[in-house]
């Protein structure tokens, strides 16, 4: 590449915030050699889309994105990389302007972007390697490209793929198997990260709790991080048989890593649980989160739960209801059963040993279970009106045409807002930790604070 005219990437991020920190990276390593950070609407040589393909719906959307993106941009290459590249290669080949088509690890190779660039290969490239062959994690984390102008919050991967197979999943289908990365190289970015100002760090993974690198798990590991000076360490998504008494033990007395668990349920009938193959039943989840938010000071717990998984009957999604409202979450999120191709569910539905539940029964029992997730949402956080919480403040916008606001995450993942007087104020409060009285809580279930002097 012409190093005297720099060319411009852009990048769109759909997914998980493994697929943030992999899309860092990614444009880090670009910068490095050469290139110039843009944004779409600036214009940009070279678009990635970084794509996921966890349920029809991640994909449609994708498609869409990308769509989108090749009208408003003709004159740009486009790569989309990722999950869905890496799943199925030939629908993306479909949509007209795509110029390459990147697997989930060949999306790393630097050097297929510059050449997707100048032109010098016949297009479009389509690398897409089998995921039985990963053995690398790729890694790293860009400084240049932070996900925040402010620099307050940043996505650290410690470890890829996943090895527990459950029934439904496709994951491994295009991330491969479980690996993690050295814990001196996770430790020695994190380092990186405070040393250019962020103040919190997210570590993330396909199963984040499965970390194990040379003797070492996830325990050890935020051990040695919480030497690192930043203010808050906090785990990603996290199984229910890893969060046992050592991890629950060593989150209640550290001043860094934060009071919040996001715990995957996915069903709270334990003949679905043994159908999907999950690691626990409904009492080792129900034990597990009790144990947490009683031994961790005001510590939220978020949920994943699936409803409409093939055989699911009314007395099921009963249990299930039932056992969620039993449960002190602070958030729950609520997915309708995509079946993946090539899944051990596919297979059982092909083989007519497992019946889909009609759609529109899905639709109702997602109604009821995210009615009810509000509710559990709106009593968790009507526990800290009146109190006084230290927020993170992270991004900045308008509320009104006078007024102007600013926003941030409590230390348990509580978003609160704030009125400011004047952009001075604004940019004053953007990329701190202060303290804020949580004054209301509004139908929209938005915290509204006021910060303290």
């Amino acid at each position: 590449m012409n190093n005297h005219i720099k060319k411009r990437v852009a990048a769109v991020t759909l997914g998980c915030k493994l697929n943030y920190s992999e899309t860092s990276a990614i444009l880090d390593d670009l910068c490095k050699q050469g290139w110039r950070l843009s944004s779409i609407e600036e214009g940009a040589d070279l678009i990635l889309i970084h794509t996921c393909a966890v349920t029809k719906q991640a994909e449609q959307k994708c498609r869409q994105k990308i769509r989108g993106i090749i009208r408003k941009n003709p004159d740009s290459r486009i790569a989309v990389i990722g999950c869905y590249s890496q799943y199925n290669p030939d629908a993306l080949s479909e949509i007209n302007g795509v110029d390459a088509i990147l697997g989930s690890n060949d999306k790393f190779d630097i050097q297929s972007y510059n050449n997707i660039a100048s032109g010098i290969i016949p297009l479009p490239l389509v690398k897409v390697s089998p995921a039985c062959t990963f053995k690398e994690v790729y890694s790293g984390y860009s400084l240049n490209a932070a996900e925040s102008a402010e620099r307050t919050r940043a996505f650290l991967k410690i470890q890829d793929g996943c090895d527990y197979g459950c029934s439904y999943c496709a994951i491994p289908l295009f991330r491969g198997r479980s690996r993690s990365i050295p814990a001196d190289r996770i430790v020695e970015r994190a380092h990186l990260l405070a040393s250019s100002g962020y103040r919190e760090i997210v570590l993330t993974g396909v199963n984040t709790g499965d970390y194990r690198s040379a003797g070492l798990k996830l325990c050890d590991l935020l051990r040695k991080l919480e030497e690192v000076s930043v203010s808050r360490i906090r785990i990603s998504s996290i199984e229910p048989d890893i969060v046992d008494n050592e991890l629950i033990s060593l989150v209640a007395g550290s001043k860094k890593i934060v009071p919040h668990f996001h715990i995957p349920l996915q069903s709270g009938s334990d003949t679905i649980l043994r159908a999907m193959r999950r690691r626990y039943d409904t009492a080792m989840y129900l034990d597990r989160v009790w144990q947490s938010v009683q031994r961790i000071a005001d510590c939220a717990i978020g949920a994943d739960v699936i409803v409409g998984y093939p055989g699911e009957t009314e007395e099921d999604f009963l249990q299930m209801y039932h056992f969620i409202e039993k449960l002190p979450l602070a958030s729950l999120h609520v997915f309708s059963c995509s079946v993946r191709p090539d899944t051990s569910l596919a297979v059982q539905i092909a083989n007519q040993e497992r019946k889909p539940v009609d759609p529109v029964e899905i639709a109702r029992r997602y109604n009821e279970l995210t009615g009810l997730g509000r509710r559990l949402e709106a009593h968790f956080k009507e526990r800290f009106t009146g109190k006084e919480c230290m927020v993170l403040f992270e991004r900045s916008k308008p509320a009104e045409a006078s007024i102007l606001q600013c926003s941030g995450y409590t230390r348990n993942y509580l978003r609160v807002m704030v009125e400011c007087i004047d952009v001075q104020q604004q940019q004053l409060f953007a990329g701190n930790e202060l303290p804020v009285l949580i004054v209301s809580l509004d139908n929209d279930l938005n915290l509204k604070g006021r910060v303290l002097s």
